[in-house]
């Protein structure tokens, strides 16, 4: 569970998927429906419990009701809507409907593992002297691009580059090992930054697990360097619970 210290609020809409990772369902209410561009109708709920793909990070499964939906950040509102899945349809809803909003937690589970070991991953990288310039947390695509200010020769063989991965999975195991707790804050300009302890921090939009003791199967392979990025993929899934 990742705790701030205010809900984010868009537009009325209350980003439940930001404060607690582990929240399966809720009932809420509709608060506004309208249509995409090509006319499939969508509705945006009170408590959002649906991550739309973004900052990484893909969109969560879940349901509105018996529906199945897609949930998406609509341009001109901001707000977090829901768009029927294959076979599904919203067109029943209302503004006001009372409804009840559920994720596939399994689903939730791996994103936010995903997501929580690649900024350890990152905070690894940064004591290399690294700079991340980009990542992704998609289950499969997982990993993290550096850029070092200057060459780092380790890197110019395959046994320098295996020895530098293995200083990475030995940082990202005792990290893993402390439990270090995952915590996030609201600043008052709006931005959102999740702490992993005292190791690392950084603005983030993403689900995170409650402490890295609750990541599992953590796995680096060697890393690869191509056009002067270091690129660090990575594997993680969640302990059982």
């Amino acid at each position: 569970m990742v705790h701030s210290i205010a809900a984010s609020r868009v537009g009325g809409q209350i980003s439940a998927y930001l404060d607690d990772t582990y929240l399966e369902q809720v009932d809420t209410r509709v608060i506004a429906v309208g249509e995409t561009t090509d006319g499939a109708p969508w509705a945006a709920v009170e408590h959002c419990l649906f991550h739309p793909q973004g900052g990484g990070q893909p969109a969560d499964r879940g349901w509105l009701g018996d529906a199945e939906i897609v949930p998406v950040r609509e341009r001109e509102s901001g707000l977090v809507v829901a768009t029927a899945a294959d076979g599904g349809d919203l067109s029943g809803l209302g503004v006001g409907a009372p409804v009840r909003a559920r994720i596939d937690l399994q689903v939730r589970m791996l994103h936010a593992a995903l997501h929580t070991a690649g900024h350890l991953v990152e905070a690894v990288g940064r004591t290399q002297g690294w700079e991340m310039v980009g990542s992704i947390h998609f289950p499969g695509q997982a990993r993290v691009e550096f850029q070092a200010p200057d060459a780092d020769a380790r890197l110019a063989d395959p046994e320098g580059r295996e020895a530098v991965t293995a200083e990475l999975r030995a940082a990202v195991a005792a990290a893993v090992a402390d439990e270090l707790p995952v915590t996030a804050r609201y600043f008052a300009d709006g931005r959102r930054v999740v702490h992993l302890g005292a190791l690392h921090s950084a603005p983030c939009g993403g689900t995170h697990v409650r402490g890295l003791g609750d990541l599992a199967d953590v796995v680096l392979p060697t890393l690869k360097v191509k056009k002067g990025r270091i690129r660090v993929s990575y594997t993680a899934t969640h302990r059982s619970r």
